[in-house]
Order: structure tokens, then sequence, then C-alpha cells
């Protein structure tokens, strides 16, 4: 095994999924049991997506949950996968951050993106320059940085971020942030566990282009797939059916809360195997935990990451802790 596969840091994408039955409340206390428990099992961060308008999806108020998650953890970074920077003022999350990372030191990520994390007439409802706020992206994220830098003497200042120690990671789906982050020398963090199509290309920008920064001497990268993993194949792919559903809901504009997951049939497993499927999950490994190390490895072997994350919609908790679990020795296999 080649020694870059050796000791990959390992993370979680949470977007506080809502199973059917359950309220956001119900979420937010097993969002907060899955980071005590991942935080034991090694995972390195903890990172919480941001969504508006999906009754499936409670990671709305990203901010608020980073605080309840790092208040209920020792030592796992907590931090945003990510703040869509452009429903923000630079100010308020230059604000929001600086204030979390005094709270809880050394622990706190500020991933950014772009994209609306919702549908477009959400998107007006949440900031109605929008439009052009996604065009100073760039600008905007050097707003923050100077925030958070020694700011006396401007007229508007975040004085509770001014020194304060949070880390930027420029988030993507596509190539555009590939080439900020690497001119900006910026971490990098592409979202393969529903955009795959352009990761190697991203990649590739990202580290042909990249510039050193104060912030980071060289490149770094995360990747995030989806992972399944249960103790054999056959009930892993039982408990993917809630995934396949709620991805067949997102794809026709239907969505509905996480459903209990049914025996695989024709059906769904046509689905499964559909182009348009796989377009979104080709990085959705599901399987025993032999199954899924193979993937695992080979997704390293071939991207070079430095980090790898990992998203699950699993209906059940239990179920949900006992993937993470397998993985978690997976990659301490490594």
């Amino acid at each position: 095994m080649s020694t870059t596969q050796k000791n990959i840091p390992y993370s979680v994408l949470e977007l506080a999924s809502v199973a059917s039955g359950d309220t956001p409340a119900d979420t937010f206390k097993n969002s907060l049991d899955l980071a005590q428990k991942a935080e034991n099992m090694g995972y390195k961060r903890f990172w919480l997506a941001e969504h508006h308008n999906m009754i499936s999806i409670a990671s709305s108020a990203t901010s608020v949950l980073i605080a309840h998650i790092a208040g209920g953890t020792k030592k796992i970074r907590v931090g945003s996968g990510g703040i869509m920077l452009p429903n923000h003022s630079p100010l308020i999350v230059a604000e929001q951050f600086g204030t979390l990372g005094s709270l809880f030191p050394d622990r706190i990520d500020l991933g950014v993106g772009r994209a609306p994390g919702t549908d477009q007439v959400t998107a007006r409802a949440i900031r109605s320059d929008r439009m052009q706020a996604v065009y100073q992206f760039p600008e905007e994220i050097n707003q923050i940085q100077q925030y958070f830098s020694d700011n006396r003497g401007a007229k508007v200042r975040a004085t509770v971020a001014e020194g304060v120690d949070v880390p930027i990671y420029i988030l993507g789906s596509s190539t555009d942030s590939a080439h900020l982050a690497a001119r900006k020398g910026l971490p990098y963090a592409f979202a393969s566990h529903f955009a795959p199509a352009l990761l190697f290309e991203a990649l590739n920008i990202y580290h042909n282009e990249f510039q050193p920064s104060e912030h980071l001497k060289e490149p770094y990268t995360i990747a995030c797939i989806n992972v399944i993993a249960a103790e054999t194949d056959r009930e892993a792919e039982r408990i993917s059916t809630t995934l396949i559903r709620m991805m067949l809901g997102v794809m026709t504009n239907n969505i509905d809360y996480m459903q209990e997951p049914v025996d695989m049939n024709t059906e769904l497993r046509n689905l499964w195997e559909n182009s348009a499927f796989q377009r979104m999950l080709k990085y959705a490994f599901v399987g025993s935990k032999e199954t899924v190390q193979q993937k695992t490895e080979d997704f390293i072997k071939q991207t070079g990451v430095n980090e790898v994350m990992v998203a699950s919609h699993i209906y059940h908790h239990e179920d949900r802790v006992n993937s993470y679990r397998i993985f978690s020795e997976i990659m301490r296999g490594l």
C-alpha cells in the first residue's frame, strides 16, 4: 500500500436529515449523539451543511447548530460544510464565526460555498441581491479575511473576529471554486458525494494553480463520499433504499422525509443503476466492511486527496452510527 494512503484523516458531513416520524428536535439530538460518538471513533471534523426550505434536511441555521455540536463535544473540529456565502452578509458571517472561534478555540472551521442550498424562489427570499453576491464571492471572502485580521482604524469592524483563528475552506461542486481556492492558497473541499462529474478536473486545476499563502503552504484537498456500511452487503443494500428513494424525490422535485428502508426490489435496483442516478451517486459506497474498504482505497488512490469526508442518509440512527463505526475501522486500518 502506498504511503499516501496512510493516516488519511476522515470526517463527517452532517446534513441533519429528518426521518419520517421525527421532528427537527429529534434530528438535532441524533446529530449531537453522532458527533460525540464520531469524536471517540477518531473522526477529525464534523461539518454541518446549509439548506433551506427542505423538509427532509434540518441544517438551515448552520452556525447555531455548530455551537450546539461544539458545546457537546470536546476535541473534534466543528464547522460549516458549508456556509453558502451569497446568502449572507460577510460581516455577519465573520461575527458569528469569530464568536464561535472564541467560545471553542482551535476547533472551528469556516467552509464557504456559492450555491444557494435551495430553490431559486427561496434563494431570492433569503437575499434579494443574491445573484449579484454570487459574482462577488471572491471579494466577499476577502472581506471575511479582513474582518478576522487586525482591522483597527476601519470604519466597520467585526471586533469579535479580530485575531481569532478560524481556518477558511473553499467548497465546490464544479471547477470555478478550484481556481479561486488555488489562487488564494486555501484548502479545497469538493462535493463529490452528489456532483462527481468534475472531481478530477477540479482537483487538477487546484493542484496546478495552487499559490502558497500565509494560510497554507501546500495544497490540501478534501473529497466527500456517501457511505452506507453494514455487517453484510445485503443489509447495507437494504439500508440504502432510503437513499435511493430520497434521491428520487430530489430528482423529481418531490422532496419528502427520509423513509424507512425496505427490501431491495427490481424497481429500486433499476433506479440505482439508472444513468442519472449514477451521475449523482458515483461515489456512494454501499456494502460490508470489506466492500466499502475496497471502494474507499480505490477512491483515495485515484484522487490522491488529503482527507475523506463522509455523508450518509440512513433512516435508523443506530444503523447510521454503526455505518460510521465501520468506516472508522476501515480508515484506521489504512
